[in-house]
Parts: C-alpha cells; sequence; structure tokens
C-alpha cells in the first residue's frame, strides 16, 4: 500500500520532516507532493484553501482515506516500525488534545518559527517527474 504525504515545500520544519521520512523510508510507502504543486493537488481535488489545514496524508489506493494535520501525523507515526510510540501518544489522557493544538500553533507559525525556503521537491515525488534537491 502506498501513501501521498502533501506537505509545505516552502517550510524548513516540514520540509526536514519530509527528508527524516525520506531517509527512513525510502519512497517504500510514502510519495510526496508539495502543496505547491497545485496542478497535482487539484485533481485529486485539493484547494489551497484545503492545505491552510496542514499537511495531508492520503492512501494513494483509495482517495477518499484521507488524515489531516496531526491526525497526518499521527497516521504516519502508525505506518511506521514505531507504531507502538502512537498508541502510547493516544492512550495518555489529553495528549490528542494537546497535540491537536501544538500542531495548530506550529501550522499557524512554521515561516515565522522556521523559516521559508524555496520549494523543496522530494526525489520520492508522485508521478515520477520530480526533480532532485
Amino acid at each position: 500500500m502506498k501513501y501521498y504525504v502533501i506537505y509545505d515545500g516552502q517550510c524548513n520544519l516540514c520540509v526536514n520532516g519530509v527528508r527524516i521520512l525520506e531517509s527512513l523510508d525510502q519512497g517504500k510507502l510514502f510519495n510526496y507532493v508539495p502543496m505547491q504543486d497545485k496542478e497535482t493537488l487539484s485533481g485529486w481535488g485539493i484547494t489551497p484553501q484545503d492545505c491552510e489545514q496542514g499537511m495531508i496524508l492520503i492512501n494513494a489506493e483509495q482517495l477518499s482515506q484521507r488524515w489531516q494535520g496531526s491526525d497526518a501525523i499521527e497516521e504516519i507515526g502508525r505506518l511506521l516500525p514505531t507504531a507502538g510510540f502512537v498508541d502510547i501518544y493516544r492512550g495518555l489522557p489529553g495528549m490528542k488534545w494537546l497535540g491537536d493544538k501544538f500542531y495548530e500553533q506550529i501550522r499557524d507559525h512554521r515561516y515565522t518559527l522556521f523559516g521559508k525556503r524555496d520549494t523543496y521537491e522530494s526525489v520520492y515525488c508522485v508521478d515520477g517527474s520530480c526533480k532532485n534537491n
């Protein structure tokens, strides 16, 4: 099974997160699309307004199955070999709420906190036409 990770390709924190995920997964489970790739996203019915709510994870075999924001991060964590951590996190009272609020603050202030860059495009892109950054 494959998943598409839609991330902010201009956010330093987001790009560094994608690079870590790339090194762990090496394109086996995840392919990546920057939010700046409006053409690909519009084909999946994803608007720039949708992207404002944070990263998106899509099941490539069932495009209607999607997670967004902190839910996407949790699902990525669940899919990785370290899935037990997510179960522990979800089982702690109040952690989901706290994690959601923390994610929202980072999402809304990411450029101020971590800076902005030229768009990063993963070597593990969806259609194979991506460039190596």
